[in-house]
């Protein structure tokens, strides 16, 4: 039996050998594209949009990997199309991963750069009274969080929030959410089995996660959050309670755009299909360009 150091390094390692062979999606997107500015979280890729000359909007991205892998290569290509498509500076976050950082870590990391930004942004010339924030799979997760704990303590204000097929109730174990036409789909299956291990060591107290800032489709209060775009997979079996959240979002009065996409998997942004996948992207684009660029506050 392996200690969870072991065991850790073991997922990782199998992470970024599956990650250097799958074929990604949109191969044409360019690699390191990104300069390094210094933050208050150390080193930060900053993509700033092509033809842009006014201080632009900027948008935080979160990585996924399920609190526990990943880092901020894997979005690379994707921040420089974002930065370009969407006419905004992109900061691409390397947040602290679980075991090592638990819950909720990554949730005040993203917090305290969001609010920095509020602060410095001008030094990095970027205007950060335009500042929206998302992710993808568990960096969904922190970037919801984020948004209700930017309200929690009245600001910064943020003008957007992206939600990219993201486990959003971790208090119900992933695998009693194997239901409905997913119950008996491998893949499903297996994100369920890894799902468990990864929420055991992001919430070492599982207690927590009934608190908002670990599944923010629980909380009791979705009012006066920023327009958000929630985007869920059909043969995902988190695809539920993203589809329960956009639903308390629009309930409670938030600006809400949500899109399903019909045959694809959990991932399907980075893994494919490759239509479906550059569809997303596109939509995630013109809804910050639409928040940022266009959308006075109210």
């Amino acid at each position: 039996m392996t200690d969870t150091s072991e065991e850790v390094r073991l997922f990782r390692t199998e992470a970024q050998r599956h990650a250097g062979s799958r074929l990604r999606v949109m191969p044409e997107l360019p690699v390191g594209t990104y300069e390094t500015v210094t933050g208050p979280v150390g080193e930060l890729m900053l993509y700033r949009p092509a033809g842009v000359e006014a201080l632009p909007g900027v948008f935080v991205n979160l990585h996924g990997g399920g609190f526990v892998l990943g880092d901020w290569e894997g979005d690379d290509p994707y921040c420089r199309f974002l930065a370009d498509a969407a006419g905004c500076a992109v900061i691409n976050l390397d947040y602290v991963l679980a075991p090592e950082h638990p819950y909720p870590a990554a949730v005040h990391q993203t917090s305290d750069l969001l609010a920095w930004l509020a602060e410095h942004g001008a030094d990095l010339g970027v205007d950060a009274s335009r500042l929206a924030v998302g992710g993808h799979s568990a960096g969904g997760n922190l970037a919801a969080a984020a948004a209700l704990l930017a309200r929690r303590r009245g600001g910064p204000r943020l003008r957007g929030v992206v939600v990219d097929y993201a486990p959003l109730e971790l208090s119900v174990r992933p695998d009693a959410k194997l239901t409905g036409a997913v119950r008996d789909d491998p893949g499903a299956v297996a994100l369920a089995a890894v799902g468990a291990r990864f929420d055991a060591w992001y919430l070492p107290d599982l207690r927590d996660g009934a608190d908002e800032l670990a599944s923010p489709a629980l909380a009791p209060d979705l009012a006066g959050l920023p327009p958000t775009l929630v985007i869920t997979a059909e043969n995902d079996l988190l695809r539920a309670e993203g589809d329960r959240y956009a639903g308390r979002l629009r309930a409670a009065g938030v600006e809400t755009e949500h899109a399903v996409y019909p045959g694809c998997g959990h991932g399907f942004t980075h893994d494919g299909p490759q239509e479906q996948a550059v569809d997303a992207w596109h939509r995630m684009a013109a809804f910050l360009r639409r928040v940022l660029t266009t959308k006075a506050p109210a």
